[in-house]
């Protein structure tokens, strides 16, 4: 049986002008393939994918097409093998700043969508006392987004993306404002919501380490314009846990994943660990 792709980028490319006129060409000749991962008991387990890239080298805009939020100059960008023509509940996406809803509460932030759907009452109850206990929010259920801390709004974000089960998941840099505990929290609190949800996960960083430790597939890529290096198999078993960073095999694939950037053109900056 033929495997469809989840996400499908063909010969993409991403110019942009200026106010001043100028144009500046973001991505070029960007091509890569998501298929569906599945266990060998055939349950679908999605696959989680990392681009990782110094900053304002396109990674966000690669997402922000994926999510029907812009378009390629030249190319086709395809989600289940049908091209792109705008956002879709097929789609859930997280930013690096929180996008909560201020007016509702928790519960009500993750319902939302579920609402919009037109998901039953009791079923909707379900899904939202689920996925708050998931992600660690529970006896937050009444509170307000503005009450939260910054990694407790990305928990939050997490769970509203997810109340929906979006066929494919967009996370631009979500963890980028936390400190350096939370962010690692948050690595493997993700690591173990993704695992029971089925996503295609594809998360945008300019963390070397986090890219590893996260990613089934890493893509490397180059400075502006931007286009993909290398696509790095990650061979590390699941379920992972931080202390995974310390072995030799890790710090190798870090290591090359840095000399990759290093050498490549272009602007930008590197985290090479948090």
């Amino acid at each position: 049986m033929e495997t469809r792709n989840k996400v499908e980028l063909r010969n993409v490319s991403r110019v942009f002008t200026t106010a001043a006129g100028e144009t500046v060409q973001a991505l070029r000749d960007v091509n890569l393939e998501i298929a569906d991962d599945f266990a060998s008991d055939g349950k679908d387990i999605g696959e989680f994918r990392v681009v990782l890239g110094p900053s304002g080298c396109g990674k966000s805009t690669i997402l922000r097409m994926i999510a029907g939020l812009d378009f390629p100059t030249s190319g086709e960008v395809l989600v289940n093998g049908r091209p792109v023509t705008g956002p879709g509940s097929d789609r859930g996406m997280v930013f690096q700043k929180y996008t909560s809803f201020a007016w509702l509460t928790v519960e009500g932030n993750v319902e939302y969508g579920l609402r919009i759907k037109g998901t039953p009452e009791h079923e909707r109850r379900g899904i939202v006392s689920h996925l708050i206990q998931a992600v660690g929010l529970s006896g937050f259920e009444k509170a307000y987004p503005h009450t939260l801390s910054g990694g407790m709004q990305q928990r939050l974000a997490i769970a509203r993306s997810l109340a929906v089960r979006p066929q494919v998941l967009l996370m631009d840099e979500p963890f980028g404002a936390l400190d350096a505990q939370t962010r690692n929290d948050m690595q493997t609190l993700l690591l173990g919501i993704w695992d029971e949800s089925a996503a295609t996960v594809l998360f945008v960083t300019h963390d070397v380490a986090e890219a590893v430790f996260l990613a089934d597939r890493l893509y490397v890529m180059s400075g502006r314009p931007g286009t993909i290096l290398e696509d790095i198999p990650i061979p590390f078993a699941r379920p992972r846990e931080q202390g995974l960073k310390e072995k030799k095999e890790f710090q190798e694939i870090e290591a090359h994943a840095l000399a990759l950037l290093r050498r490549a053109a272009g602007s930008g900056q590197v985290r090479v660990s948090v």
